[in-house]
């Protein structure tokens, strides 16, 4: 006690770096989802992490730093909830069925996250755009595996191994499209989203594997 009866003021409680660092993360997403790269300022990064300017620049850098910070965590936990998605004990299109769930949840969950990545990081260009590129590869490679998988049981392992990459990179394509195409119509589930692009691809895939080619008349 004071001597006039007053208790003092108290202390701010000091929070760990790694619990402030996401603070300013989530805020930043907010704002570069809203205004994108070049519109966005650090001083309404500021506002909504509820820190001073002076902090974000200790703890994290500049705004290109924070822009590439914010892609890298949310490509981290974007592809993070696809490989958790995929339950490697199913058969590869059941696999690939939960994994695009996995994909369309996290859209659904984290819109701000999907808009800096796939919006705002590829109009950017450079090293952003660079590091979605890479995501995109990781997603790639892991549908790739899926599809060849389908094939060997099919005891068509070479030529799926041949078309896999190539058929990978259209399916992961569509998804995204697919996803970009859901944020305008956020009224259809992940599931549905999911089976429909399953329908769309799958049946094809599965012919592809099966040796099956359609070819013009």
């Amino acid at each position: 006690m004071t001597d006039d009866g007053q208790r003092p003021p108290a202390r701010t409680r000091r929070l760990p770096r790694a619990v402030r660092e996401r603070q300013i993360l989530d805020a930043a997403v907010q704002v570069f989802s809203r205004h994108g790269y070049h519109a966005a300022s650090m001083d309404e990064v500021s506002d909504v992490a509820g820190v001073s300017k002076p902090m974000i620049y200790a703890y994290l850098g500049a705004k290109e730093d924070l822009f590439a910070k914010c892609i890298g965590r949310e490509a981290a936990r974007l592809l993070e909830a696809v490989r958790t998605g995929v339950h490697a004990e199913l058969p590869p299109d059941m696999q690939l069925w939960h994994g695009l769930r996995a994909f369309y949840r996290f859209v659904a969950e984290h819109r701000e996250a999907w808009t800096v990545l796939h919006r705002q990081a590829l109009t950017v260009g450079g090293q952003f755009a660079g590091e979605v590129n890479a995501l995109r590869k990781r997603a790639i490679d892991l549908v790739a595996a899926l599809v060849v998988s389908a094939g060997t049981r099919q005891g068509l392992g070479e030529a799926a191994e041949f078309s896999g990459p190539a058929l990978a990179v259209a399916l992961v394509g569509a998804a995204e499209s697919l996803a970009d195409w859901w944020l305008d119509h956020p009224d259809v589930s992940d599931g549905v989203l999911a089976s429909w692009l399953m329908n769309l691809v799958w049946l094809g895939f599965n012919d592809l594997v099966e040796g099956k080619v359609w070819r013009p008349q």
